[in-house]
């Protein structure tokens, strides 16, 4: 008989955070005083980014909900901690809300110093700070085709998810302006549809030989099979500030991994939808946010997010229940049905403060809440 604990596999997140000044609410690029002083506490699980005004908290894998919350506070307690001994503040905003003009700075790091040779001035605004759910998943061929199934509920994922709707101080009009930043790259957005592992390969060696990609062994799609790691890995998510947020979009992603790869070692090869429709859907998630429509997953016509939510829920109940995380699923979307996806907030916080200033302020608060101290450990899957 098999054991329920042991068919859910592991899930681990990557949350990529801003350093604000706090009284200018201008983004500061202390990130390398801040990973250096926070790694005292929590090991390699807060690290550098690409720019100096970030820093990234991650986890060990975990079994449950609850370990996952546990680890999350641990990990931003330490940078909550270090960042305020540097004098800056933590901020969980998909883009800058406050940003000087100029450049990005960015990190002494081979990779990155190649991004600024290959992609030229498209990498002066490109800080950007996202969400990162891996769900254990060690079977390449598996992977890919479970990715397959998941890729058209990317639209639903980036409009659930909107926290980004300020960039350098001005509303964009967008819900995930995040979103819109990463798409402008040819290499980044959907993955294309691949029957296998080996044709996975071929498009991104393909792709790479454009020189739209940096390298073919580390694709940057909104999904993709991790290259270091036996995961499978979604990417198309901003951060968020509020951790049960947070907990809930990961136990839902492993929900949904594991229905698809159900479906996968069935022999279903998943539905075969074009990167353009998908990216052409994805936009209009970015734009709209969880208030508008978005793509159906099966019919690729428009409908209501939260109508495209309630059937996400539907279809991978079981997981959820096996796992133990269905309140957490539905308690995720009771909480945007009653106020809305970030960017709502944020907006509502600008018109009741003083502008994106009070923005800051809120999104510094929200991210600080509820978080620990921070315990010394390296991930392993």
């Amino acid at each position: 008989m098999r054991d329920p604990a042991a068919a859910v596999p592991t899930i681990g997140v990557e949350e990529e955070f801003f350093l604000v000044d706090p009284d200018t609410r201008l983004i500061v690029p202390a990130g390398p005083a801040v990973a250096t002083r926070a790694a005292g506490d929590a090991g390699d699980r807060a690290t550098q980014e690409f720019a100096l005004c970030q820093v990234e908290g991650r986890t060990r894998p975990c079994r449950s909900a609850s370990e996952l919350r546990r680890e999350l506070e641990q990990a931003r307690g330490a940078l909550v901690a270090a960042a305020r001994a540097e004098g800056a503040r933590l901020c969980a905003s998909g883009t800058a809300v406050l940003q000087e003009a100029g450049p990005v700075q960015v990190a002494e790091h081979p990779r990155y110093r190649a991004g600024r040779l290959q992609y030229r001035s498209m990498m002066d605004d490109f800080a950007v700070s996202a969400l990162h759910v891996h769900v254990h998943l060690p079977d390449r061929e598996l992977a890919v085709r479970t990715a397959n199934h998941l890729r058209p509920w990317l639209p639903l994922l980036i409009a659930a998810t909107a926290n980004s709707p300020y960039h350098r101080g001005l509303d964009t009009g967008y819900a995930s302006w995040r979103t819109v930043i990463r798409h402008r790259f040819p290499c980044l957005g959907p993955p294309p549809y691949a029957a296998s592992w080996q044709e996975h390969e071929r498009l991104a060696v393909t792709i790479a030989d454009t020189e739209a990609m940096l390298d073919a062994r580390t694709p940057f799609w909104d999904l993709r099979p991790n290259p270091r790691l036996p995961t499978l890995e979604v990417r198309a998510m901003d951060v968020l500030p509020d951790l049960d947020d947070t907990v809930a979009f990961a136990v839902l992603l492993r929900a949904l991994v594991r229905t698809a790869a159900d479906r996968g070692r069935a022999g279903d090869p998943g539905p075969r939808w074009e990167a353009e429709v998908l990216r052409a859907a994805c936009w209009r998630a970015a734009r709209d946010g969880w208030s508008g429509d978005a793509f159906h997953p099966a019919t690729g016509r428009s409908r209501p997010v939260a109508d495209i939510a309630d059937e996400l829920v539907d279809l991978v109940r079981p997981a959820l229940e096996e796992a133990g995380d269905l309140d957490e699923a539905t308690g995720l979307f009771d909480r945007l049905a009653g106020r809305g996806d970030g960017a709502t907030r944020q907006r509502a916080w600008a018109a009741a403060g003083a502008g994106p200033a009070a923005v800051v302020d809120r999104l510094v608060a929200a991210t600080a809440r509820g978080t620990g101290g921070g315990v010394s450990g390296r991930p392993e899957w």
